[in-house]
C-alpha cells in the first residue's frame, strides 16, 4: 500500500485508528477454545466488527509464535483473510525484527512478501544496513522504533549522544538510508512532549503511536503536538478495544469502543 492510499482511507473513513491483534488465549471468550483455530476466529470476528472504523491491523507476531506452529499459521489465515477481505486495510506485522545484512532479507521477505503484509516494526540499533532491505520492497514500508512507550526507554533512547538525544539520532540518520521514503517511526503516546522536536525531523512522516488508553496516552496530546498537514499519526489500541469484553458479546463490545475512539477522531479531523 503507498503512503497515498493510506492518507486516502483516513480521509474515507474519518479514522486513523490501528487495532492491534495481541491474541492472548487466557483472555479470549472460553466459548472459542472449543473452536478448531481460536485465535484466527477470534481476530476474524474482530475483524468483522470494526473493519470500516479502522484503517489499520497490527499483529504483534509474538503473540502468534508463542503457540509455534499453530500460531503462525493463526497469523498466516489472518493476514491472508485482511488481504483478500479487506485489501484498503494498512496492515502491520509488529515484529520489530533488526539484524545484518542477509538475515534482515530474509525476515523482509517473509513478512512482506510472503505473508504480504504492508508494513514490519524495525529495531535501528544495528543501523542501515540492517534496515534498508526492508525498504526495498516496493510499496511496502519499514517502521522504526525511534521513540517507545515503555518505562525502559529512558535507558538509551533519550540518552545525549554529542549533545543530542540518541531517539534524535536515531531519526536524523534514517532519513539518509536508501528508499527512506517507505520508512516511518514508532513513538509512544506517553511520551506527547516530544512530539513537537520529532516533527522538526520529519514534519511529513507517519508515526505509529501505540500507548493510547491502557497505557495512559492521551489522543488529544498526540494530535495536538504530533499531527501533520496529512495527519501523519496511526493510533494503536490493543489490549482497550481487543478484550472490551471477554464473553459471547466480545465482537460487539469491541466495535463499540472501536466507535468510540473514531468518533474522537472524527471530531478532531473536522478541526483540521
Amino acid at each position: 500500500m503507498t503512503t497515498s492510499q493510506l492518507i486516502e482511507q483516513i480521509q474515507i473513513k474519518k479514522s486513523f485508528l490501528c487495532i492491534g491483534l495481541d491474541v492472548d488465549l487466557t483472555k479470549i471468550p472460553q466459548h472459542l477454545l472449543e473452536l478448531e483455530d481460536p485465535i484466527f476466529e477470534f481476530n476474524k470476528a474482530l475483524i468483522d466488527a470494526t473493519h470500516d472504523l479502522c484503517v489499520s491491523y497490527k499483529p504483534n507476531t509474538a503473540f502468534y509464535e508463542a503457540y509455534g506452529i499453530k500460531g503462525w499459521k493463526s497469523l498466516e489465515k489472518t493476514i491472508n483473510y485482511l488481504n483478500e477481505k479487506h485489501p484498503e486495510i494498512f496492515t502491520i506485522a509488529d515484529a520489530k525484527r533488526g539484524d545484518i545484512g542477509n538475515t534482515s532479507t530474509r525476515y523482509a521477505k517473509s513478512f512482506l512478501e510472503d505473508l504480504n503484509f504492508d508494513s514490519i516494526t524495525v529495531a535501528p540499533y544495528m543501523g542501515k544496513d540492517s534496515v534498508e532491505p526492508f525498504l526495498a520492497f516496493e510499496n511496502k514500508h519499514a517502521i522504526l522504533l525511534a521513540l517507545t512507550s515503555n518505562e525502559g526507554a529512558f535507558d538509551f533512547q533519550t540518552k545525549n549522544v554529542e549533545g543530542k538525544e540518541l531517539y534524535k539520532v536515531v531519526i536524523e540518520t534514517s532519513k539518509s538510508w536508501k528508499n527512506s521514503e517507505n520508512l516511518m517511526y514508532v513513538v509512544g503516546a506517553t511520551k506527547a512532549e516530544y512530539f513537537t522536536e520529532i516533527r522538526k525531523i520529519i514534519p511529513d512522516s507517519f508515526l505509529l503511536v501505540p500507548g493510547v488508553g491502557a497505557q495512559g496516552g492521551s489522543l488529544q496530546e498526540v494530535c495536538k503536538y504530533g499531527m501533520s498537514k496529512n495527519v501523519g499519526l496511526l493510533i494503536n489500541s490493543s489490549r482497550g478495544i481487543i478484550y472490551a469484553s471477554n464473553g459471547t458479546d466480545f465482537a460487539e463490545k469491541a466495535r463499540a469502543e472501536a466507535m468510540k475512539m473514531q468518533q474522537e477522531m472524527k471530531e478532531i479531523l473536522h478541526t483540521l
